[in-house]
């Protein structure tokens, strides 16, 4: 599976100010609506789903990826990308601070998966990782990934 991450420049945003872990998932939140994704309802089941059960969205050293069960929320599987300007504390014990969140939402479990190793097959590649991080702008992002699909 490819990753179709954000064609749409709308679903991400690069170098954004977050005051706190709420405000990152909003921001991811707001770049799946964006997208034509989710509605904004997903974003509060984002965040609720951390209240409930701590920050096990933190995968990886400085990374989030914000999700939520699929639900009527969700219209169709994608994907968005913030990067934070400053690390944001989710209170994970070894991978905090966050300076990446990738908002994720899925129509079923299937592809919630699928889309979970595409993630995971980019972000452990440290030269695409490096890549992303220095990305500026959200054409940079979109052009990086991009020409991972034509891979």
């Amino acid at each position: 599976m490819t990753l179709n991450l954000a064609q749409e420049l709308s679903s991400i945003t690069t170098k954004a100010a977050a005051s706190d872990w709420r405000a990152a998932i909003r921001l991811a939140g707001d770049g799946l609506v964006a997208g034509g994704v989710t509605t904004e309802a997903y974003t509060e089941e984002m965040i609720t789903a951390v209240e409930e059960h701590g920050p096990y969205i933190v995968i990886a050293p400085g990374i989030a990826l914000a999700h939520s069960r699929p639900a009527d929320s969700v219209l169709k599987s994608g994907l968005s990308w913030v990067s934070l300007e400053t690390p944001v504390e989710f209170g994970h014990a070894s991978n905090d601070p966050v300076t990446l969140v990738i908002g994720l939402a899925a129509l079923d479990k299937s592809a919630h998966i699928d889309v979970l190793k595409a993630v995971a097959g980019v972000l452990s590649n440290k030269e695409i990782r490096g890549r992303l991080e220095a990305a500026d702008t959200p054409d940079e992002v979109r052009d990086v990934l991009s020409s991972l699909a034509t891979k």
